[in-house]
C-alpha cells in the first residue's frame, strides 16, 4: 500500500493506482469526463487536473501513479485556474443547444460547466460542424458536433463490448468519432455507449425527443430476459415507460445492460398489446368483461375434469414469468388433480432434473465469472443468449483467462479462445468424453484423447478459479442428460465448477417453485408431443414459437377443446378459445430467481394499461371460482413467501448419478435450431426498433456449410427449401464457414420457421 496526501487527508491505495482512486476511496470528487471506473485510462480530456507538490505544471489525477508521501491538492487556485481553463476550451466548439437537448438535465458537461465555466465566452470564431451519421435503428448521431472527443465509446467497444464499431478519424480540430466505412452499429450491448457518453452526442434513437429528463419518475426493476436478472432503472411519464437504463449493482450487471434489456419496452406501448379479455364464438373474436371470461373458464375446465379426467388437463408456463405466476399456475392444475404441468417448452430430455424443490444453476456466483482463470462452455452462442455473461468472460480472457468452447459453430465471441471445437449437436457427448479420456483413467463414457481434446483438459487442468459451463443448447439438447454427467465427471477431476447458464429470467425459480411434473404428470415434451390433451393454460408463452418442435405443438393446441392464453399480447390467435390481457414486469410486482439462485423482487412502474390485470390476481381469482383451497393471498409478497419458503441457497444443485451414453448420428442434415437474440420472448418479439437492428432483420436466413453450399450451387441472396416432419420452410441461405459439415443453422422462436419440427432433428434442403 501506498499512503499520499489528498487536500491535507492521509489516503492509503494500492500501488499502481491513479491519484484518481485515492480520490474516490477518500470520497474526494475531482471533475472530469473521460475517465471511467470500469475503461482504460485515455487521460484525453485533462478536466481532471490537479496541483501535485513538486511537480511543475497540473497533473492529470487519472493518469498520475501514486508515489509515497506524495501531496495532491484538487482544490487549489492552481488546480481549479487548470480546470477552468480546459473547461473554456471544452466549450470553445460546443454547440449552445441545451435547450433542445435529450441529454438535458443529465448532462456531466452541463453540471460541470456551471461549477468551472466563465459567465460568457471569449471565443468570437465560427464553431466548426461535424455531419450526422446514421448507425442503425438503437443509437442516434445525429449531434455530433457536441462530442469533446473522451473516446469512452471507442472504449466501451474494444474492452466491454470486445468489438472496435466506433472509433476517431482524422486529427486536431478535423477528429470525428465515427464508424468504419459507414457501417451500423451491431452489438448486443452498444445501448450502454449512450449511458456513458458525458454529453449529448450519442443518444437514444426510441427515446428521442420524447421527454425531459426531469418530467420522467425512476422506479427500480429487474430484466425478464435473460438469467443474469440486471437491475434496471424504468422512466416513466404519463404512465407510460419512456425510457431503460441501468441500475448498478456490481455483483450482478456491474453498471451495464444489454440492448434487449434496454430498449424492449417499445412492446409494452405498441399496438400488439391485448387490452381487453376476448373469447372465441363462432371462428371470430369477442370482447366480454373478466367476470365472463373466468367463469367461462372455470366451468370449462371443471366439464373437461368431468369429463375426460384431470390428466385431460395441463398448463404450460414461460420461465419469463415470475415466481408468484408459476406458483399460482402449478396450484391450479394440481388442485384440480393433475400434474400436467412444465416450463421448459424448449427442452428434450427431461430425465435431468435436480431433485424435488431443487433447481439446475450457475454453479458459481455471476461475480465470479469475471475472475476466472479457465472456462469451457458447451452448447452455448454466448453473446446473443448471454450478452452480459459473455461481457464477463471477456473480461476474464482480457486478464488471461484461458476460455475454451465446445458447440456447432464458430460464431465469434469478441474474446481470444484457448480451444473451439465447433461440431455437430450429436457430437458434443462423444467431443466431452473425449476431453475426459484426455484427463486420465476411469471417464465414465469411451473417448480418444485427441489434439483439441488434450488442449481442453491441459487448460483446465492448470489454474486455479475454473468452470464448466453447460449452454441454452446443452440444456435442451436431446442428451442433457450424459452432457451433464461427462461434465461433472471432468469438473470433479479438474477442481472446477459446473452449471447451467440458465436460458430465461426465471428458470431457477421455475424448479423451485415446482413448475414442472413431480410424481406422474405429463411435461411439456409429451404434452405437445401427440399426448393430446383437452384443456391447455398457456402462462406469457406460444408455444408454437417457443417450443423444441414448433409443427408438433401446433398441431396439439389445434386438437385441444379449450386453450386459455394468458398473455400481454395479441398470442395465440389462431389455436387459442380465450385470451386474458396479463400485466408484463413493469405492470405487476413479482420475483425472479436469476441464474446464481440470487432472489430479486420488484413492483410495478405503471398502473396496468386498459383492462389488463396481474397474472397472479388472475390466477388467484381462477382458483377461487374453481373452489380450490390456498387461493386467498392479499398481496404478491404472500404467494412468494408460499412459494419459496427460506432457504433458496441449499436447494440449488447440479449433481446428477447418471450414467452418460453414447448415441449413433441419424440419416440427413443435422438441424441446429439456435434461437435469434430478439426472438427470445414476447417483449423483445414485439419491439420494433430491435426487430431493425441488424441481428432482427437478419435471424430469418439459413446458415449452409461450405461443402453443402457448393453441393447445393448457391449464391448469395439465394433462397432454400427446407422439408422437416411433414412441414417446409423457403428462407434465404447464407454461408457460415464454420459451421460442420452436415449441419444446418435453422432458427427458432420465428414465425418463418413455425411449420418445421423438432430443433435437434433432421431436415432436407433443396435450392429454390
Amino acid at each position: 500500500m501506498v499512503e499520499i496526501e489528498l487536500d491535507g487527508q492521509k489516503v492509503s491505495v494500492q500501488e499502481g493506482s491513479m491519484v484518481m482512486h485515492a480520490a474516490e476511496k477518500a470520497g474526494t470528487y475531482i471533475p472530469h469526463f473521460c475517465y471511467h471506473k470500469k475503461l482504460s485510462i485515455a487521460a484525453n480530456c485533462r478536466m481532471c487536473l490537479v496541483d501535485v507538490e513538486k511537480a511543475p505544471k497540473p497533473m492529470p489525477a487519472c493518469a498520475t501513479p501514486v508515489t509515497q508521501g506524495m501531496i495532491v491538492r484538487t482544490k487549489s487556485d492552481k488546480a481549479v485556474k487548470a480546470q477552468q481553463g480546459v473547461m473554456e476550451f471544452l466549450l470553445i466548439n460546443h454547440p449552445l443547444d441545451c435547450p433542445i437537448c435529450d441529454q438535458g438535465g443529465e448532462c456531466q458537461l452541463q453540471d460541470l460547466a456551471v461549477g468551472y465555466g466563465a459567465g460568457k465566452s471569449r471565443y468570437t470564431e465560427e464553431k466548426r460542424v461535424v455531419f450526422h451519421k446514421s448507425v442503425g435503428p438503437l443509437i442516434s448521431m445525429e449531434e455530433m458536433s457536441r462530442c469533446i472527443h473522451c473516446t469512452r465509446c471507442v472504449r466501451f467497444g474494444q474492452e466491454i463490448a470486445g468489438v472496435m464499431e466506433l472509433g476517431m478519424a482524422h486529427r486536431g480540430e478535423h477528429s470525428e468519432i465515427q464508424t468504419f466505412v459507414g457501417r451500423t452499429v451491431d452489438s448486443e450491448l452498444s445501448g450502454n455507449m449512450i449511458d456513458i457518453c458525458p454529453v449529448g452526442a450519442l443518444t437514444s434513437k426510441p427515446f428521442r425527443y420524447s421527454a425531459r429528463t426531469w418530467e420522467l419518475s425512476r422506479r427500480k426493476s429487474v430484466s425478464p430476459h435473460d438469467s443474469t436478472g440486471a437491475n434496471l432503472v424504468v422512466q416513466v411519464k404519463n404512465h407510460q415507460v419512456m425510457r431503460v437504463v441501468p441500475l448498478e449493482n456490481e455483483d450482478v450487471n456491474e453498471c451495464w445492460i444489454a440492448d434487449r434489456d434496454r430498449f424492449s419496452y417499445e412492446a409494452l406501448n405498441g399496438d400488439q398489446r391485448l387490452t381487453a379479455p376476448m373469447i372465441k364464438q363462432g371462428g371470430a373474436w369477442k370482447q366480454v368483461d373478466w367476470t365472463v371470461a373466468l367463469e367461462y373458464i372455470a366451468n370449462g375446465l371443471k366439464t373437461i375434469k368431468a369429463d375426460h379426467g384431470a390428466a385431460s388437463i395441463g398448463a404450460l408456463g414461460s420461465a419469463h414469468s415470475t415466481v408468484e405466476e408459476l406458483h399460482l399456475l402449478a396450484q391450479i392444475v394440481r388442485g384440480l388433480g393433475s400434474d400436467n404441468i412444465d416450463h421448459r417448452l424448449r427442452h428434450s430430455d427431461f430425465g435431468n432434473v435436480a431433485a424435488a424443490g431443487q433447481a439446475r444453476w450457475l454453479g458459481t456466483s455471476i461475480a465470479s465469472l469475471s475472475d476466472l482463470d479457465r472456462a469451457l462452455v458447451v452448447g452455448s452462442n454466448l453473446r446473443k443468449d448471454h450478452p452480459l455473461f459473455a461481457a464477463r468472460l471477456r473480461h476474464a480472457a482480457r486478464r488471461g483467462a484461458a476460455v475454451s468452447r465446445i458447440g456447432v459453430s464458430s460464431d465469434d465471441w469478441l474474446m481470444p479462445l484457448a480451444a473451439s471445437q465447433a461440431i455437430a449437436p450429436s457430437g458434443w457427448v462423444q467431443a466431452l468424453a473425449d476431453v475426459a479420456a484426455a484427463i486420465g483413467a476411469g471417464a465414465p463414457l469411451a473417448g480418444t484423447a485427441t489434439d483439441q481434446a488434450k488442449a481442453i483438459a491441459a487448460s483446465l487442468q492448470s489454474g486455479q478459479k475454473k468452470a464448466i459451463l453447460l449452454g441454452n443448447a446443452a440444456a435442451e439438447h436431446p442428451q442433457a442428460t450424459s452432457l451433464l454427467a461427462l461434465a461433472q465427471w471432468i469438473a470433479q477431476q479438474t477442481g472446477a465448477s459446473v452449471g447451467y447458464l440458465t436460458a430465461d429470467a426465471n428458470t431457477v425459480g421455475a424448479q423451485l417453485v415446482k413448475a414442472q411434473p413431480q410424481v406422474d404428470g405429463l411435461n411439456a415434451g409429451q404434452m405437445l408431443n401427440g399426448m393430446s390433451l383437452k384443456a391447455v393454460v398457456l402462462l406469457n408463452t406460444d408455444p408454437v414459437l417457443d417450443s423444441a418442435n414448433a409443427a408438433a405443438a401446433a398441431k396439439a393446441l389445434d386438437a385441444a377443446e379449450m386453450v386459455v392464453v394468458l398473455s400481454p399480447f395479441k398470442s395465440g390467435l389462431e389455436y387459442a378459445d380465450v385470451l386474458l390481457p396479463i400485466a408484463p414486469f413493469t405492470e405487476t410486482s413479482g420475483s425472479f430467481v436469476n441464474a446464481e439462485g440470487r432472489l430479486q423482487s420488484f413492483v410495478g412502474v405503471v398502473r396496468p394499461l386498459a383492462e389488463t390485470r396481474p397474472a397472479w390476481k388472475v390466477l388467484r381469482v381462477l382458483g377461487n371460482l374453481l373452489g380450490l383451497p390456498g387461493f386467498d393471498q392479499d398481496s404478491s409478497e404472500q404467494v412468494r413467501e408460499q412459494a419459496l419458503g427460506g432457504d433458496i441457497a441449499g436447494r440449488l444443485s447440479n449433481a446428477t448419478s447418471a450414467k452418460p451414453q453414447a448415441v449413433a448420428k441419424g440419416d440427413g442434415i443435422e438441424r441446429f435450431a439456435n434461437l435469434p437474440i430478439y426472438a427470445t420472448d414476447a417483449l423483445v418479439r414485439n419491439s420494433t426498433s430491435l426487430q431493425l437492428t441488424t441481428d432482427g432483420r437478419e435471424a430469418a436466413t439459413v446458415g449452409l456449410p461450405a461443402g453443402l453450399w457448393q453441393q447445393l450451387g448457391l449464391a448469395e441472396g439465394d433462397q432454400v427449401r427446407i422439408v422437416q416432419d411433414g412441414g417446409a420452410a423457403q428462407l434465404p441461405a447464407r454461408l457460415e464457414a464454420g459451421l460442420p459439415e452436415g449441419v444446418a443453422r435453422v432458427p427458432a422462436g420465428l414465425a418463418q420457421t413455425a411449420t418445421l419440427g423438432a430443433a435437434f432433428g433432421t431436415l432436407s434442403i433443396a435450392k429454390v
